[in-house]
């Protein structure tokens, strides 16, 4: 834990460090291109030996898919409470996505000319879930749901083979998953990018995952579409005298306990004296925790305090930090959130807990972070829909413009393109 005071010696060459971290090391990226480039060249035996190496399992390629009936039959072990708390929750994550389904539309723009938009439904998309030290049922609702809301017909779940927990499986099924990519990492990633004699490809590929999917996301760009680059998950609280403690701390370890070990947490604070409390109070809880090693090394290396003056700082600093998660512990949270100029998602007042937002509030849990939140948004409805621009002229209004197309073509050296507006007004 480590703590850093406004306007001292040092302030902004430590926040520099804090506000260009990296989504992933430099080492990841070149064993992604690895394997990719393995993916590519030998395909389905690739995937084999990768599955093989990486998840100590032997798939042949008819077994890459894990058959539906399969999943229904693990999902059916499921206990009742559990089914309801998963269907509760994407109902949830469902009408949130359907409130902002992008809407076509088109509308006149001056006399003769109507513009506007219409937004497709991707046909194909793949959806990962990792596997890693928990079983993320919320990822599948928070990915494959939106994805159907949006109208996708085909929604792949990219999986490593051992991820098979029924609570895994049912979601999946109720979220409206058409296929089970029985393949992890880095190679199941690129076997739905590219494509494979056995696997067709996708047209986007969505989901968090650990620094070496999110390394072969930004590798494989262009091939397919993705939703972001995320690095390790990270949560900045902004508080002031009102906030408690021990919700605070609290909510700093909900994002500490994720698992790799290079998550984030970080209190920025107007009061002083709050610092101390929120330290014992990590340790504290901490104690009682299950996934204390993993807590540990947060503790040590990825939880930082700062001491601001005010609240225009603090919203500065938190805006420069650009997190994935913000919560606000303090009097009139909406004023404070005005102020944030970026961030993946705010979480207003006390009785906001920032898992509400992974679970069941409604907003994707899947969010830039690494600072990536001032280039890229969550994910959303629109992420899994092709834009499309509609125009429409007028012979009239066509004439009026003429000659700008006209010019413009002129100024361009083009033409063909001044001859496109004109030639439809040509004396005969």
């Amino acid at each position: 834990m480590k703590t850093l005071v406004y306007g001292t010696c040092g302030f902004e060459r430590e926040m520099r460090a804090l506000c260009e971290r990296p989504a992933f090391p430099p080492e990841a990226e070149q064993a992604a291109a690895a394997i990719i480039a393995g993916v590519r060249e030998r395909g389905d035996a690739a995937l084999t030996e990768y599955a093989e190496k990486f998840d100590r399992v032997r798939l042949a390629p008819e077994e890459f898919l894990l058959p539906l009936k399969q999943a229904r039959a693990v999902a059916a072990q499921l206990p009742a409470a559990d089914k309801r708390a998963i269907r509760q929750a994407l109902s949830q994550v469902r009408t949130f996505a359907r409130l902002t389904r992008p809407r076509n539309w088109m509308t006149g723009v001056r006399p003769g000319v109507r513009v506007g938009e219409k937004f497709t439904p991707m046909d194909r998309v793949g959806v990962y879930i990792p596997g890693g030290t928990a079983p993320l049922v919320s990822t599948v609702l928070h990915t494959a749901g939106i994805a159907k809301a949006a109208g996708v017909k085909e929604i792949v779940a990219i999986t490593p083979p051992g991820n098979t927990h029924p609570a895994v499986m049912y979601a999946m099924l109720q979220s409206g998953v058409t296929e089970i990519c029985r393949l992890g990492g880095v190679y199941g990633i690129a076997a739905l990018a590219l494509g494979t004699p056995t696997l067709r490809k996708v047209e986007k590929i969505c989901g968090p995952g650990n620094a070496y999917v999110t390394a072969a996301k930004k590798l494989l760009y262009g091939t397919v579409g993705i939703d972001l680059v995320a690095g390790p998950s990270e949560i900045l609280i902004l508080a002031d005298h009102t906030a408690d403690p021990v919700f605070v701390a609290a909510d700093l370890l909900s994002q500490a306990e994720h698992g790799s070990g290079l998550e984030q947490a970080v209190l920025v604070t107007t009061d002083a004296a709050l610092i101390p409390r929120v330290e014992r109070e990590l340790k504290r809880q901490r104690d009682t925790l299950k996934r204390q090693a993993t807590i540990d090394r947060v503790l040590e290396r990825g939880v930082f305090f700062i001491q601001v003056p005010n609240r225009r700082v603090a919203a500065q600093v938190a805006g420069d930090y650009a997190p994935e998660h913000l919560e606000i512990h303090a009097e009139r949270p909406e004023e404070l959130a005005r102020m944030i100029r970026a961030a993946g998602a705010i979480f207003l007042g006390p009785w906001t807990p920032e898992p509400a937002g992974d679970f069941c509030a409604g907003p994707s849990h899947v969010l830039p972070t690494a600072g990536s939140a001032k280039k890229f948004n969550g994910l959303e409805t629109a992420s899994f829909c092709r834009r499309t621009s509609l125009v429409k002229y007028t012979e009239n209004a066509l004439r009026r413009e003429a000659d700008i197309i006209a010019r413009f073509g002129a100024m361009e050296m083009l033409d063909a393109h001044g001859r496109a507006g004109t030639v439809r007004f040509r004396e005969e």
